[in-house]
């Protein structure tokens, strides 16, 4: 017994002393995270390009970091020498990774300015770094950078609004928006876990009135992170697995959501136990005897579709899978161990003030969620259904985009730099096409992507010092090369080059640069999506048919949540679009929000439809749904709010994807908690009838 005179202090004390041993001697996740990690599989042709480059094309540049000057009033003659001393400035004194910078300090001043905007406010000046540079090391390189010029000119031009007078600059171009991107997730954990913490202890004294039990979630939760923060950090340490920014800020809302939940689960019983039992140590063991099984299989369901995403190709995906595979491990074995045997230690005084005692009543509320749905379970699952499918429509008119500047805030350096660059120049210059041919003849090559609609200008070939066929050309558009309509251009390119009949083509060619990387990562993703989608529905599917018996239960349970899951994306499309004025969501969103609201949303289903099962045992159907959805509509809600909040905390962070992955998986777990849930499930099994159980004549889960 967990719950035992002295089992429940050894528990509790084991616990603790392998937290602070790991803490102690195990590196946190935080200090091993990898962002430079490659998010293409190495066959890329994107990929094969950038490699083609750096190795056959010594003297290729590198990647540029383009430095916009901007007065707003046109650029003066003191502008233009500030420019130019900036520019010898750089070339002098080279940051750390930068190979090269074009010498606009010895141009007389009509040449140069024949390069600003035709306005005359604008001027670019690209820097060349190493593209073999480390993306950790592009902050201390711009950085470097930035205090040389600010040396130079006396005045520091990066800083200050781009709305007041004088000379301004930002750094953009691609290597600007790889530095910016870094900084946006610096100390994006440590605020995050402040955040979630804050809002998970005013929810839990909200709903449950006592300061002691909203303890207790929290307390579990900081023990399962400093245990699985100790073992992730390991196993990153000697390479097992890769982790990111990103996936702990996601891990870390993960952990809070599902861990107040299992606590949740088991507190509702321990409380209803405690109005039968006189021992508290007999209620929590009995408690958890009833939890445990639909707590281990909820945990079950959301270990195994997270580990689904060992499937992705794309970096990021795939890394997420061992990572959240070992949280919701760790932390389903805290729930079943460490909080029983806290609650036991806190006995009746963790609900105080209101304490039950043996006797008491159930709490009653006026109106019976139970009792409206068994009265009227056709008209409500008919109108669930129509409710869900309505929102759903909606997702049909989402617009995706694979823009990482679209994920940054409006005031990000690169993002101010790229809007002021579009504005005064073609802003395919912020992002030339970098192609890449062998054999063929140059003139009929540049001749062929000048003349394709899409293309504003072609360089000059460079030959490959390795290779005197091949050739390397800088393709500049005349669209933004981040945008959906860029991306497209790509494969237009590629045809046109392509024939092996015409000598004068190239027999091989090699695309490159962001648009190509943007291109690859869009196809990536729509095939990751296409493989994991069908592993998480199967996975789910036969662990609930395993847990349940029942081939009827499992359809319909499935088919709620893949209802849910859509009228999610459609409803949170409507206040991303139209509300916060979002022209396009991040292109990954539908697959993280897949995986995460169908395995979460399992979770509720499991947990009351289990409940259900139990009282079907000694009740006719229509009664056991009714107690099954009252005992358990309290703590789905509470579980449920919480949930949500949890991943609506995501919405705090100034990175736009995490930003739209938790508003629409906030609302999804809304939709979970007061549609699906307590109506539509209840209202299905109701009509169905004893057919709930076949092909089993009688409810399988345990008591």
């Amino acid at each position: 017994m967990i719950a035992g005179k002295k089992s429940k202090w050894v528990t509790v004390f084991l616990w603790l002393v392998v937290t602070v041993l790991l803490s102690a001697f195990a590196p946190s996740v935080s200090k091993v995270e990898n962002n430079n990690a490659a998010l293409l599989p190495s066959n890329s042709f994107s990929v094969q390009a950038q490699a083609i480059i750096q190795k056959d094309f010594p003297n290729h540049q590198g990647t540029p970091a383009l430095i916009v000057f901007y007065a707003a009033h046109g650029l003066t003659q003191a502008d233009v020498t500030s420019i130019q001393k900036a520019s010898k400035a750089v070339a002098l004194h080279k940051a750390p990774g930068q190979t090269s910078v074009i010498p606009f300090y010895a141009m007389p001043k009509t040449a140069f300015l024949s390069l600003a905007s035709k306005d005359h406010t604008t001027f670019v000046m690209p820097v060349f770094f190493s593209s073999s540079l480390a993306s950790t090391s592009l902050q201390s390189s711009i950085k470097s950078m930035q205090n040389t010029i600010t040396k130079a000119l006396l005045f520091n031009p990066f800083t200050a609004s781009i709305t007041t007078q004088g000379l301004h600059a930002r750094v953009s171009g691609p290597v600007g928006i790889a530095a910016d991107a870094l900084g946006l997730f610096k100390g994006a954990d440590v605020t995050l876990l402040i955040a979630t913490t804050m809002l998970v202890l005013v929810l839990l004294i909200i709903l449950y009135r006592s300061p002691i039990l909203a303890f207790v979630p929290l307390l579990s939760v900081g023990v399962a992170y400093g245990v699985i923060s100790s073992i992730l950090g390991l196993l990153a340490k000697h390479g097992v697995i890769v982790v990111d920014a990103q996936g702990i800020s996601i891990m870390t809302v993960l952990l809070f959501g599902a861990g107040t939940d299992y606590c949740l689960f088991l507190v509702a019983r321990y409380r209803e136990r405690l109005l039968q039992e006189q021992d508290s140590n007999m209620a929590i063991n009995l408690a958890l005897r009833k939890t445990a099984s639909a707590i281990l299989m909820s945990a079950l369901t959301v270990m195994l579709a997270l580990l689904a995403l060992l499937f992705a190709r794309y970096g990021s995906d795939h890394r997420f899978a061992i990572p959240f595979f070992v949280a919701i491990l760790v932390m389903a074995a805290v729930g079943l161990t460490f909080v029983p045997a806290l609650l036991a230690i806190l006995g009746r005084w963790a609900f105080f003030p209101f304490i039950p005692r043996v006797g008491q009543k159930h709490a009653r509320t006026r109106f019976s969620f139970g009792a409206f749905v068994v009265k009227r379970p056709r008209t409500i699952a008919i109108g669930a259904t129509l409710l869900l499918i309505v929102l759903g429509s909606f997702a049909t008119q989402i617009h995706f985009t694979y823009n990482l500047l679209s994920s940054f805030p409006s005031t990000m350096p690169s993002r101010e730099g790229y809007t002021i660059l579009a504005k005064h120049f073609s802003p395919g210059t912020l992002a030339p096409v970098e192609v890449v041919t062998q054999g063929g003849n140059a003139t009929v090559i540049t001749k062929t992507l000048t003349n394709l609609p899409f293309v504003q200008s072609v360089s000059q070939p460079t030959t490959s010092p390795k290779y005197s066929n091949r050739l390397a050309f800088e393709v500049t558009l005349n669209k933004d090369p981040y945008s959906m309509s860029a991306l497209n251009d790509i494969p237009k390119i590629r045809e046109a080059l392509t024939n092996k009949v015409n000598s004068s083509l190239p027999q091989s060619l090699w695309i490159g640069g962001e648009t190509s990387t943007q291109y690859d990562t869009q196809a990536l993703t729509n095939a990751d999506t296409k493989v994991v989608i069908p592993i998480v529905i199967t996975i789910i599917a036969i662990l609930l048919l395993v847990y349940l018996r029942s081939i009827v239960a499992m359809v319909y349970l499935i088919i709620t949540v893949l209802l849910s899951y859509a009228s999610a994306l459609g409803l949170g499309w409507i206040v991303l679009h139209n509300i916060m004025g979002v022209q396009a969501i991040a292109g990954a969103i539908p697959l993280y929000a897949f995986v995460f609201l169908v395995a979460l949303g399992e979770d509720y289903n499991i947990f009351m439809v289990s409940r259900i099962w139990q009282e079907s045992r000694h009740m006719p159907l229509k009664d056991a749904v009714e107690l099954g959805v009252n005992r358990t509509g309290g703590v789905i809600t509470s579980a449920g709010l919480i949930l949500a909040g949890t991943f609506a905390v995501l919405a705090t962070l100034p990175i736009q994807i995490l930003v739209q992955f938790g508003i629409v998986t906030a609302i999804g777990v809304l939709l979970d908690t007061f549609i699906v849930r307590p109506f539509l499930v209840p209202a299905i099994t109701i009509l169905v009838a004893k057919a709930a159980f076949w092909p089993s004549r009688r409810p399988i889960v345990n008591d």
